[in-house]
């Protein structure tokens, strides 16, 4: 389809399927924006809990006192920390009825407990995250749609006036530039944000994995039930 030609004022105007091309970058680019901020804000929210929650605990579990250090988990203040959750399903698992010969199982039990909750803290930390980095990895390729439909009309244009003069290819040409350079303008902040969640994501599941390692230390020195 050929470029509609130039404005009044200079500035292309765009054909149907360039619109089309823009009009999906934008809307990419605003769900990439929402799902940075709202990701940014939950690993905030969790590290910051967590932070808080991890002397308090430490200190209490060091005192043998289990219970009160489960009672502090269950702060609605710390609904969004993972360390919460990961010292609550210990303690629960290590408080279940077992046998005087069970121990082994005991803290087998508590350590898978601690790997799985460990495992679902990370892939809701990461939620959000595999549609950012779709949409950083397909938005060059959206605009290079419109890249090539922008080169077909500066070409149809030359079949159509048989001339080849820059008037001539400007409308495509711009067609073709303006929707590249809207793909990268999405790609870009794309690809930083989800490298970047992508990283404090791995770092609290590294600080996690350490904390379910001291946590089972702590209950390894509790009396046998």
């Amino acid at each position: 389809m050929p470029g509609l030609g130039g404005g009044s004022h200079g500035i292309p105007e765009l054909g149907v399927v360039a619109w089309c091309v823009v009009g999906t970058l934008l809307a990419m680019s605003i769900l990439s924006l929402g799902v940075m901020v709202e990701r940014w804000w939950v690993i905030r929210l969790g590290t910051r809990e967590s932070k808080a929650v991890a002397l308090e605990a430490s200190r209490l579990l060091q005192k043998g006192e289990l219970e009160q250090a489960r009672e502090i988990t269950r702060r609605p203040t710390l609904r969004h920390s993972p360390l919460a959750r990961l010292i609550d399903v210990g303690i629960r698992e290590w408080d279940q009825e077992w046998g005087a010969g069970e121990a082994e199982v005991r803290f087998e039990t508590v350590r898978t407990a601690l790997r799985h909750c460990t495992a679902e803290s990370v892939v809701e930390l990461r939620r959000g995250l595999v549609l950012l980095g779709s949409i950083a990895s397909s938005a060059p390729f959206v605009g290079l749609f419109g890249t090539t439909f922008g080169i077909i009309n500066a070409f149809g244009a030359i079949a159509v006036t048989g001339a080849g003069g820059i008037t001539t290819i400007s409308a495509g040409i711009s067609e073709a530039l303006i929707t590249t350079a809207f793909g990268l303008f999405v790609a870009i902040p794309a690809v930083w944000a989800y490298n970047a969640l992508s990283g404090r994501v791995e770092r609290l599941s590294a600080e996690l994995d350490r904390a379910a390692d001291q946590l089972l230390m702590f209950l390894a020195r509790q009396p046998r039930a």
